[in-house]
């Protein structure tokens, strides 16, 4: 199966080529862990979830990598606020985007760096760029030098000289460029570590870098992703470094997830609609506000309104209602639940393959739904066909990541439904009533 991504690198769509064959390394820029996450934050965290469980289903071993930026002006300044430590404020919170992010379906990354973890490394490294002469020291400071890059702004488009001529007059006169940007910065303020120039911290710019350096041996991935709003400066400072010390930009394919913007404006904390992801997830649940985000193309703008939520709510109740009458009607005629063959999934799998087209994908599975409920409703069923529709939604449900249920019979589970149907059928409808909603709590109906 050929598979197409949109390249932000080269702004064109491409066939996805891996470094190694069957085998796929991806880095995906984490939070700053100082608050709960927003649901703007759980948009690359569905993305690239869905991304890497896609290409785990075709076959591929895939690595993925997603950091922790545990190190941060914003982190030193709301734990002095919350009279806490860095570390204590920093792994409160990290364990709070950990359960958010399992609570909207998504698993954990295989690597999670925290950047505390690779202070040795970020001084290795930033020691080499120095010795390379693509980064200089000030009184502490180190600075990349970005006029050592040819094309600095290749990913984001930006051209060095418009940035200069509207640069502000650069109040930090030690740069020798208003381009140039921090590696390290001296500070006794908050955590910091010693280094060859004094008391200090890592720039974030560099952060990435150095724990993908790290991590894969090759110094070179395969997939590179984020937020839009991380092309510039963060993605273009980190294929800088690249540049300088490996002569490559980090990875092949660049993919950049677009906005979540709620009642179509931006969140924004100054405008003051950021929305807590914990908190629609308690209110909707994990598989609705998922399902919202992949309604939608990536690359594309996701709008959480009254009207998207309630769309997203209705679908995931007849997911949900289908799968498991399915189950049901398997369960009941002794069926093996787990004989299916996923038969109806190429359609779905070609839309996902076209640059993870979410939205097109999920036309498949409804269609796979309608299909189950048309075979449900026949005089025959016809089991096998409906064992591989089950087998089917198994697996679209996993690629998408909807966390839809069902519930495995006990013997007294089938009885009570065959009790439930006789009393239907003899129209005692204040037992079958009764009955329907017993089986309805244990959901299996």
């Amino acid at each position: 199966m050929d598979i197409k991504f949109y390249n932000s690198l080269s702004n064109s769509v491409e066939l996805f080529k891996p470094l190694h064959e069957g085998k796929v390394s991806m880095y995906v820029c984490g939070p700053t862990v100082y608050n709960y996450p927003h649901i703007g934050n759980m948009r690359p965290v569905v993305v690239f979830d869905t991304l890497r469980r896609f290409l785990t289903y075709v076959g591929y071993d895939v690595t993925y990598v997603s950091n922790f930026t545990d190190v941060d002006d914003k982190i030193i300044n709301e734990s002095i606020k919350e009279n806490k430590t860095e570390k204590e404020l920093t792994e409160f919170y990290i364990d709070q985007f950990k359960k958010t992010s399992a609570e909207i379906g998504s698993l954990l990354p295989n690597v999670t760096p925290k950047v505390t973890e690779y202070i040795k490394a970020i001084i290795t490294y930033i020691q080499k760029l120095v010795e390379l002469e693509a980064a200089y020291v000030v009184d502490g400071d180190v600075y990349f030098r970005v006029s050592k890059i040819q094309d600095y702004g290749s990913l984001s488009g930006i051209n060095i000289n418009d940035l200069l001529v509207g640069a502000r007059v650069e109040e930090n006169i030690k740069k020798e460029s208003p381009l140039d940007f921090a590696l390290w910065k001296r500070t006794s303020i908050g955590v910091n570590w010693d280094s060859p120039w004094g008391k200090g911290r890592p720039g974030w710019h560099t952060e990435c870098c150095v724990m993908i350096d790290t991590i894969f041996p090759d110094h070179f991935i395969d997939i590179h992703g984020g937020g839009y709003d991380l092309k510039f400066p963060h993605h273009e400072n980190e294929i800088a470094q690249a540049e300088a010390m490996h002569h490559n930009k980090i990875a092949r394919y660049w993919l950049h997830n677009a906005f979540i913007n709620f009642g179509n404006e931006k969140m924004s904390k100054s405008v003051g609609n950021v929305i807590l992801a914990k908190d629609l997830i308690e209110k909707y649940g994990g598989p609705t506000c998922r399902l919202v985000i992949l309604n939608t193309h990536y690359r594309q703008p996701v709008n959480f309104t009254d009207e998207t939520i309630s769309a997203a709510t209705q679908e995931v109740n007849k997911m949900t209602s289908a799968y498991r009458q399915i189950a049901l009607q398997l369960q009941i005629n002794n069926v093996d639940i787990n004989q299916g063959k996923p038969e109806y999934i190429e359609k779905f799998l070609l839309a996902m393959a076209d640059d993870l087209n979410t939205a097109n994908a999920l036309a498949e599975l409804y269609v796979t739904i309608k299909d189950a409920n048309q075979n449900l409703r026949n005089k025959e069923i016809n089991l096998q066909k409906l064992t591989n529709l089950f087998k089917t939604l198994t697996d679209m449900f996993y690629i998408l990541g909807l966390n839809i249920t069902y519930k495995k019979l006990s013997d007294d589970d089938k009885l009570l439904y065959k009790k439930y149907l006789s009393t239907k059928a003899d129209k005692q409808f204040d037992v079958s009533d009764k009955l329907r909603s017993i089986l309805m709590e244990k959901e299996i109906l």
